[in-house]
């Protein structure tokens, strides 16, 4: 996937069903070690809470992910939740919902639907952004071919990471994957350039 789509910013919502309130929480994380801690944190905000249930994506594929019911019944909680997610197409995200019961039981549809329509809505508050994958190269250039390579540079739209300019300039830079072998082909028909790729 080169294309895919990270949450714009932390998202919040709340949802009321029956005097049962829901409040939902869309979390930006990098990855599984950052979202447990996320999720530890917010169990100790809500330790009064009858239920702290959530669900994470991680990756540009959507293959790594978990959930968990607190305690609700099977598949009501963490399943609607990351359902809402893959729903919503992002992927490097939590999201959490605290549920303080009201007295009145909701039924396995009610608490499915009440955990979906919380997600939701937290993830409609946190928007989201389009990412691209990205690869890095090293490039080697001779000092007097260099300004080609750094013409292609920014015409590219390529970010420098790095930078040596001797007898011998040598540049790493990330590019955006789907466009970098079509820039590549151009940077090696320059004289003496070496490209490897690092990822």
């Amino acid at each position: 996937m080169d294309t895919y789509y990270h949450i714009s910013k932390a998202g919040e919502g709340q949802y009321r069903e029956k005097m049962s309130r829901f409040l939902a929480f869309a979390i930006p994380v990098g990855d599984a070690e950052e979202a447990k801690a996320r999720i530890k944190e917010y169990q100790n905000a809500y330790h009064d809470a009858r239920h702290v249930c959530w669900a994470y994506m991680l990756g540009a594929a959507m293959t790594d992910f978990q959930l968990n019911d607190n305690g609700e019944p099977s598949g009501t909680a963490g399943k609607p939740i990351l359902g809402q997610i893959r729903s919503y197409g992002v992927t490097d995200v939590l999201v959490v919902v605290v549920r303080y019961f009201g007295g009145i039981k909701l039924g396995t549809s009610g608490l499915i639907a009440a955990y979906r329509e919380a997600a939701s809505l937290a993830l409609e508050d946190a928007g989201r952004k389009e990412m691209h994958r990205m690869v890095e190269v090293k490039v080697e250039v001779p000092y007097i071919t260099a300004d080609g390579v750094m013409r292609l540079i920014k015409e590219g739209d390529v970010e420098v990471l790095e930078r040596e300019f001797n007898n011998v300039c040598m540049l790493r830079l990330a590019m955006r994957a789907d466009h970098s072998e079509a820039l590549l082909g151009r940077m090696e028909k320059i004289e003496g350039v070496m490209i490897e790729r690092l990822g």
